[in-house]
């Protein structure tokens, strides 16, 4: 009884805060998008820059820490933004996307090569899975990372510049998003009972 009333304060509570990450995590990229549309690629480059700093400080003030990939992807912002700005081409930042995913690709691929989940490392205070599920999640992710890759490069070589920030801004989110929530089922799958919690810890 007493276990029930104390979780319903908190569910509002834990909601409130994943929007918040997430708001973290998309505003950069629609003010990379409205400043796109109003003064151009370099502009909205460098107003990138500036609000991938602010969200990756916020984050660090509310909630005590910053996760990797947030952290990771915020430093291949600074440094094609900053390659972008300084040899005025916009190639640079166009092929940031690429290079970051299949930095992550490459980073989980590698892990599984080696028979350790990154994901687990970076997940497993979320999700409590098996072994089996954490390999197949990882397999899974590592491989939507190379599709988000070669979709940004099919839609920066093919398509103007604005029409690929658009695809940045409201692809790119939404696919992952879709993609995450595929996954449920097979986190209910795998998902460790508290039996298997407590022999686990021991």
């Amino acid at each position: 009884m007493n276990n029930d009333h104390n979780s319903h304060p908190q569910a509002p509570e834990n909601v409130g805060r994943q929007l918040l990450k997430l708001a973290l995590e998309i505003g950069p990229l629609v003010v990379f998008f409205v400043s796109n549309s109003w003064n151009g690629i370099y502009f909205a480059t460098k107003v990138f820059m500036a609000a991938t700093l602010v969200a990756i400080v916020a984050s660090r003030l509310i909630f005590g820490r910053v996760a990797v990939m947030p952290l990771v992807t915020a430093v291949f912002v600074m440094i094609f933004g900053g390659l972008t700005v300084w040899l005025a081409n916009d190639l640079f930042i166009k092929l940031k996307p690429t290079i970051v995913n299949l930095f992550f690709a490459s980073a989980l691929f590698g892990g599984l090569l080696a028979g350790h989940s990154l994901l687990k490392y970076v997940f497993g205070e979320a999700f409590h899975l098996n072994e089996e599920g954490w390999q197949i999640l990882t397999r899974r992710w590592a491989v939507f990372f190379v599709v988000l890759a070669l979709l940004n490069e099919i839609v920066w070589r093919n398509f103007s510049t604005d029409s690929w920030v658009t695809f940045k801004t409201f692809g790119i989110m939404p696919l992952t998003m879709v993609f995450a929530i595929a996954q449920f089922g097979l986190i209910k799958r795998h998902e460790l009972t508290p039996a298997d919690k407590t022999h686990e810890d021991h």
